[in-house]
Order: structure tokens, then C-alpha cells, then sequence
């Protein structure tokens, strides 16, 4: 990692977005690429979604179950993958597309967290939806420290939770920022899209890159 790039992220909702934009530019073909094959894998649950419209109630339940097992066992880990690719694109490292199936190297931990980080999320938005939000945003760094710093799933709910800690409103201001992205590259032609995508999972990583370097924790 080039130091002098980590050292000059700025941990606030400001510097995320400018070194994500950054991030992006320089590494646009390889991160466009990564953020495609994401799309594509996304694509079986739409269509396990459509088939739920079917009279036959018995392949409504089956539908169902593939969707479910695809989601838990299959999409975490290239999702989990795309944002370690992230953190290398953002620390000004080579990708290499390959990496988007690492994560099968650490297989149980992030399906063992997805489902972890998951139902905390859960537990806490059924009891309001601000402590279900609150909850969101101290786990945001999660995957990352799963991928980059190899932890399980309890080790990276507690590291996250501590890193996070005085950035929470940040998160929370980078998070709801990135809809009005996503919407913007919608209505522009909607070929704006990947950009916008690109540019929100770089600035994620931006900002999780600049708060290890500040809390030097993990």
C-alpha cells in the first residue's frame, strides 16, 4: 500500500467522496468490471422474484428457498470479495479480477457474518427504525475488516463497532448521499449507473481506509 495515498484520505463525508471520485478515475476499467460481474450475480434473485408469480404454490416455496440459499451462501461472498478489490483500488494497488471469488478462501466467516450482521440489524430495526439505522452504520465496516484484516464474524462486529465510534453521523451522511448518486446516474441516460455504483463503494472504502489509519485499532 502507498502510504502517502492512506495518509491523505480525510476521514469526514467530504473527503470520502473526493478520494472515492479519485479512486475511481484511476482505476475506472478495472473497478467498471468489478461492479459488472456484481450486477450479474445479483441477477438470479430477480429472477427466483419473477418466478414467485407462478400458480403452483410448491414452486413458490422452492423458489423461495433457492432465493434464500443464493442470497446467504453464494452473493456475500462476491459482494464480500468486491469490497476487499475496493480497499486495494483506494490503497492504489493492482486488481486483479480473479479476486472476486477470494472470498471462498474465507467462506464460512462471511456467511457466518452476513447472517450475524444481519439479524442485528433486524432485532434492532423491529424494535424502531432509527436504533435499526444507528445499528447499520457502526457495522458499515464490517466486510471490510472480515476481507482485509481476516477476522470472524464476532472480532469484526466489535472492531467495527469501535472504529466507528464519532463517525456514525458520517456513515450515516455518506450512506443517505449516495441515493441522490444512485438517482442521479439513474436519470442520466441510465448508463450512469455503474459510475454512480463505482463511486458510492469507492467512497465506503475511502472512509473506512482513513478511519483504520486514524484509529490505528485493527
Amino acid at each position: 500500500m502507498d502510504s502517502n495515498v492512506s495518509m491523505s484520505i480525510r476521514p469526514t463525508w467530504s473527503g470520502s467522496l473526493s478520494h472515492g471520485w479519485k479512486t475511481m478515475k484511476s482505476h475506472f476499467l478495472s473497478l467498471l468490471l468489478i461492479v459488472i460481474v456484481c450486477s450479474i450475480v445479483q441477477m438470479p434473485l430477480q429472477l427466483f422474484h419473477k418466478g414467485n408469480s407462478a400458480d403452483s404454490s410448491s414452486l413458490k416455496i422452492l423458489l423461495e428457498f433457492l432465493a434464500l440459499a443464493y442470497w446467504v451462501l453464494f452473493l456475500p461472498v462476491i459482494n464480500y470479495s468486491a469490497n476487499l478489490l475496493f480497499i486495494q483500488a483506494v490503497r492504489n494497488e493492482v486488481l486483479e479480477l480473479k479476486n472476486i471469488i477470494i472470498g471462498f478462501k474465507n467462506y464460512l466467516d462471511i456467511v457466518l457474518v452476513h447472517l450475524f450482521v444481519t439479524a442485528l440489524i433486524g432485532i434492532a430495526s423491529i424494535a424502531l427504525l432509527i436504533p435499526g439505522i444507528i445499528v447499520a452504520c457502526r457495522l458499515a465496516f464490517v466486510s471490510y475488516l472480515v476481507m482485509d484484516k481476516g477476522m470472524g464474524p464476532i472480532a469484526a462486529v466489535e472492531a467495527s463497532w469501535k472504529m466507528t465510534r464519532g463517525h456514525g453521523w458520517r456513515i450515516f451522511l455518506l450512506g443517505l448521499t449516495s441515493i441522490f448518486i444512485f438517482i442521479g446516474g439513474l436519470l442520466f441516460f441510465v448508463v450512469g449507473i455503474l459510475p454512480a455504483i463505482i463511486w458510492i463503494k469507492a467512497a465506503f472504502a475511502s472512509l473506512y481506509q482513513a478511519v483504520l489509519d486514524e484509529k490505528n485499532e485493527v
